[in-house]
């Protein structure tokens, strides 16, 4: 027969041209079960990419982008999903958002619906954010060599794990009555800024310093990005 998707002849299973299957399997539940997982990337492994993220965040984010890609997670699923952990746990556990809220009596003012677009979207809202970490990193280490999509990928790491502390925080204020979840909030910052200085170099202290600043100016400049165009459409629908 000829392969339907190149038209050469197949004599084996496979099509030697293009690796098209001679006869496709049937869908059935171990099929559904191996999309599900791929989708999620529990086929790449998702606890061992936390797992040396934690431990080697510096050294295994430069691995991925210098040479192997197929270990890790991919990083914009890896955000996605961790940011999916936070909000189904703080959603179910209705643990005080302690990412980003904001209280205001003016629930309809366009800043408010941002912001509170922002709560219930996290995996979109740290993507976003992590363009403005990014040119922040960029600018603080211009010096190396790394382009600003390899600092995206690092930033969409670091802040995966970051989401995925505030999250054990929250289950473990609402399991334990304890306000700790504050405490995950400064851990989320520290670990980012150990994270990012891991990632460039690790000896020097003055690295970490300006990871930390370079995060902390993103933050503002998200927060003052929503506000502007918050304001920019009271302005425009009066």
């Amino acid at each position: 027969m000829n392969c339907p998707n190149c038209n050469q002849v197949i004599e084996q299973k496979y099509c030697s041209n293009c690796g098209q299957p001679a006869q496709l399997p049937r869908i059935d539940f171990q099929y559904i079960k191996r999309e599900i997982a791929s989708v999620l990337s529990l086929d790449k492994g998702i606890l061992l990419t936390i797992r040396e993220l934690i431990l080697r965040p510096g050294e295994n984010i430069r691995s991925f982008l210098q040479e192997d890609r197929n270990r890790l997670v991919k990083p914009v699923i890896f955000l996605i999903l961790c940011s999916l952990v936070y909000s189904i746990a703080q959603g179910i556990l209705k643990f005080e958002d302690g990412y980003i809220n904001v209280h205001s009596d003016e629930s309809t003012s366009s800043v408010m619906m941002i912001f509170n677009w922002v709560q219930g979207n996290y995996g979109y809202a740290n993507i976003m954010m992590s363009f403005l970490f990014a040119l922040w990193v960029k600018l603080f280490f211009r010096k190396n060599n790394y382009n600003f999509f390899e600092i995206l990928v690092l930033m969409f790491f670091v802040m995966g794990i970051g989401m995925l502390i505030y999250a054990v925080f929250g289950i473990a204020e609402n399991i334990t009555s304890l306000k700790i979840l504050h405490l995950g909030g400064m851990l989320g910052l520290i670990y980012v800024s150990w994270a990012i200085g891991q990632f460039f170099q690790p000896h020097k202290a003055i690295i970490y310093v300006k990871s930390f600043l370079a995060y902390l100016l993103g933050m503002v400049s998200f927060v003052i990005t929503l506000v502007s165009i918050g304001i920019l459409l009271d302005w425009w629908l009066q």
